[in-house]
Parts: structure tokens; sequence; C-alpha cells
């Protein structure tokens, strides 16, 4: 057997909107996320919660960032997405209270089937617990959860869980110390 991508289908792949919402949502991301300064947080909040995301207060939304479906989104309060960061929501994509998502970082919730031969769409969901951060350029994969307070520092991969209060780097991802938070005097 051999790949033939002419035979592909997304299979049960919902979207979870229309056609009319999506090429809406495609115009006034490019306009208001790309290009508006990070001053219009407030205003870039109020718009995701109109195309269906769940925000909370306090959430700073940088420019250039990118988010492909945001009624597959929960941010909870004081969530910071970083400039040019990618939120690629396949399925759901839940960034917990006092979340840091980076410069360029990339979470991706959906791949592809190497072993099926017409390269079938997987989809699964990412969650980024309270407190965690996700460096720079790194790449959070499907189905990964990072826990609360870990780290995953900037440019590595995580393919698997990452767990609470623990700092992660390389591709792949390997704990490489645990993260201690000074107390506040």
């Amino acid at each position: 057997m051999e790949v033939d991508l002419s035979r592909f289908t997304t299979g049960g792949f919902e979207r979870g909107a229309g056609t009319l919402k999506e090429l809406c949502w495609l115009v006034v991301s490019r306009v208001l996320f790309q290009w508006c300064p990070v001053c219009l947080s407030p205003l870039k909040r109020t718009v995701l919660r109109w195309f269906g995301s769940s925000v909370g207060c306090g959430v700073v939304i940088k420019p250039e960032v990118k988010i492909t479906f945001p009624w597959k989104l929960t941010l909870g309060d004081h969530v910071w997405l970083g400039e040019e960061c990618w939120l690629l929501n396949l399925a759901p994509i839940t960034l917990a209270s006092h979340v840091c998502i980076s410069q360029r970082a990339f979470l991706c919730t959906g791949n592809h089937d190497y072993k099926s031969p017409t390269f079938d769409l997987i989809t699964k969901p990412i969650r980024v617990e309270e407190g965690a951060w996700v460096g720079a350029g790194a790449f959070v994969g499907p189905g990964v959860t990072v826990g609360s307070h870990a780290v995953l520092a900037a440019g590595s991969v995580a393919v698997k869980d990452l767990e609470p209060y623990g700092i992660y780097q390389g591709n792949p991802a390997v704990r490489v110390k645990l993260r201690g938070l000074r107390t506040e005097d």
C-alpha cells in the first residue's frame, strides 16, 4: 500500500461554525489580531467573546496572534498571548488563569495518521494549566496537558504531558528540574 493524498478526507472533523462565521472571523482576525497594538487587548477580548470564546478578565493579546477557531478557545484570567503565537485549535485549547504563551509559540491540536494511506486527520485538545509558561518558539502537540506551573523552555517540543512544576527543555522535551517559586515579601 502507498500513500494516496488524493483520497484524503477530514473524516468526522467538525469545524464548529458555519462558512459565513468562519469567513467573518478570518477578516476580523487579520485586521484586529494581526496589526493592532496590545493596548487594544480589551477590544480583542470582546471580539473573541462575540465569536464564541470563553475569555477571562485581564487577558493580554499582543499583535500578530493567530487563533484558528475562537469558538474552540477558553482563556482564563490574566492569560498572556505573545507576539506571533499561533493557537491552531482544530480541537479545543484551554488556557487556565495566569498562563503565559510566549512569542512564536505554536499550540497545535491537529496531526495526521502516518500509518494511514489516506493520511487521516487526527485532532486532540490541548490544556495548559494554571501558572504554566510556554516559552518563545516552543511547540505543544495534540493531546498534551501542560501541568500547573510547568515551564516549557524556548524552542522546546512537548509531545507528551508535562508534570506540574516541571521545567522542560529539548526536542522532545524532558524535565530538567523543578520550578521553585519565591514567596513574596
